[in-house]
């Protein structure tokens, strides 16, 4: 595992973009500055992220998304642990 986020990641299972082994490392979102907890999915070389619209579903289910243009600064929250030996 490197210590560089990836450039684009997304919370959705169905998402080429979805990794789960980096989800649950956690990894944390700066956007334009400042902190964000509630986003979808983010791609740093187009500068976007996507957040839930509220409680609103599509007609498939799925929430309802809203995207940010902007700089966006994924980082890792935690270290990664060291590999027992």
């Amino acid at each position: 595992m490197t210590d560089t986020p990836p450039d684009r990641l997304s919370n959705d299972p169905n998402s080429p973009f979805h990794d789960p082994a980096l989800l649950e490392r956690g990894i944390g979102i700066r956007f334009n500055g400042a902190e964000k907890t509630n986003v979808d999915e983010y791609c740093v070389s187009e500068g976007w992220i996507r957040v839930a619209a509220g409680k609103a579903k599509d007609r498939f289910g799925n929430p309802m998304t809203l995207k940010f243009k902007g700089k966006v600064e994924p980082y890792f929250r935690d270290e990664p642990s060291p590999s027992a030996g």
